[in-house]
């Protein structure tokens, strides 16, 4: 496909945002690339005529327009002109018709924009232009590759700010769209591993012994929106047999941190029907920002300043063992091989014999909720040693590959 072929989709509010939109249209057609602008206003009239106006973008939602007007929830008109936008933004691609996508706008624009965004897939060029992009954007970008970019100012009129910012947006996605990489020819099994700063020697290890037998590990840091992608990625059927060591994200989820990935945190797995092995690594922490930001109820318990911007919660007794709990749920979930793998000395670096998280009752009680309440055909597999000991890796690794051969051999009986 040449340059000439190639289609960025614009897509913003024409109501207020015209003249920003129809100058960057300007820089991206100047450099030899077609323009497909999707109108996602609501209240005023465009500025200048879509490619695709607001009523059908209403329309792909299921929506009315004239409803939305009259309607006082903007938080209602907003979901609905994002649902409409993806759809016609996947429509766009699945047709050969979208090779990149660029947004600009306030919150509201960002909120449309980025549900379009985020139904395309991995790889494809997506970039917004934001009010918010110097904030916590996990909202907008979720699980997707979204490229957020300060407006520095906000998205109203070309001043001699603005127009420097829109003219570094529009080369960026002009240079994201002809940039081809050469194909990388590697047809390994692909295989997710979750990882925390408290796991990584353990992660380095599994990885390096799993790819010794002929598979590519994808390494994903359990920060919420971490766990959140590897697990997409499970759903998008990348993946091939998952090792989630890492399950902090968990820990968050039941003491309210912020690096929870959801309740359903683990499942993925399970529904995608591949190969698992799970611990419950670094559930021994929930995570907060700055010692001032962890919540009053917690301020008596074990706290860990990791860094300026990042204090760790030791989890108790009574947490561990709802966590166990959602553990055993999920593995219970399975219809391919699971297993689950204990370190009964650490569940992390901190959590080892004489280390400030060290804390035998707390991880017994999630070791039982486990065990208690698991499938019997589940193997637990217990090791006397932390979780970053090199024992720990090697049983790890050997526990998944003997999974997905088992696997394989019951999709070949079964043909």
């Amino acid at each position: 496909m040449t340059d000439a072929m190639k289609t960025v989709v614009l897509a913003g509010a024409l109501d207020t945002k015209a003249t920003e939109f129809a100058w960057v249209k300007s820089l991206i057609e100047k450099q030899g690339l077609r323009t497909l602008v999707i109108d996602v206003g609501i209240l005023g009239e465009p500025g200048f005529a879509p490619d695709v106006s607001r009523e059908a973008v209403v329309s792909a939602a299921g929506g009315d327009l004239n409803a939305l007007r009259r309607g006082e929830g903007r938080g209602e008109a907003l979901e609905v002109m994002g649902r409409g936008l993806a759809k016609i933004a996947r429509a766009l691609y699945d047709e050969g018709m979208l090779d990149g996508i660029l947004g600009m706008g306030g919150s509201g624009g960002t909120t449309v924009a980025s549900a379009g965004m985020r139904a395309l897939p991995l790889g494809l060029p997506k970039l917004m232009v934001s009010t918010v992009a110097s904030g916590d954007v996990r909202g907008f970008v979720g699980p997707a590759d979204i490229v957020m970019m300060p407006s520095i100012v906000d998205v109203a009129g070309i001043n001699r700010i603005s127009a420097k910012v829109y003219a570094n947006a529009a080369a960026a996605i002009v240079g994201m769209v002809r940039l081809e990489a050469a194909p990388i020819a590697d047809e390994r099994p692909l295989v997710a591993a979750s990882m925390f700063g408290n796991t990584t020697p353990c992660i380095d290890q599994a990885r390096s012994l799993i790819e010794e037998q002929g598979y590519e590990v994808l390494v994903f840091h359990a920060t919420g929106i971490g766990g959140g992608t590897m697990e997409s990625l499970i759903g998008e059927g990348y993946i091939a047999s998952c090792l989630d060591i890492t399950t902090t994200e968990l820990a968050d989820e039941v003491c309210g941190g912020g690096a929870s990935a959801g309740p359903e945190r683990c499942l993925a797995a399970s529904r995608a029907g591949i190969p698992a092995v799970i611990a419950p690594g670094c559930v021994d922490m929930a995570n907060f920002g700055a010692l001032e930001s962890v919540p009053e109820k917690y301020r008596g318990r074990n706290l860990y300043q990791w860094a300026p911007t990042a204090t760790l919660l030791r989890t108790n007794i009574e947490e561990n063992r709802r966590i166990g709990e959602m553990i055993a749920a999920a593995a219970n979930a399975a219809t391919a091989p699971v297993a689950i793998l204990l370190p009964l000395k650490g569940l992390s670096m901190l959590d080892s014999v004489g280390g400030a998280f060290w804390d035998p009752p707390a991880n017994a009680a999630c070791f039982d909720a486990i065990k208690s309440g698991l499938r019997q055909d589940i193997p637990v597999i217990e090791l006397d040693c932390n979780i970053n000991d090199r024992p720990f890796a090697e049983a790890a690794a050997e526990t998944l590959m003997s999974l997905m051969r088992h696997s394989e051999r019951d999709i070949v009986a079964k043909r």
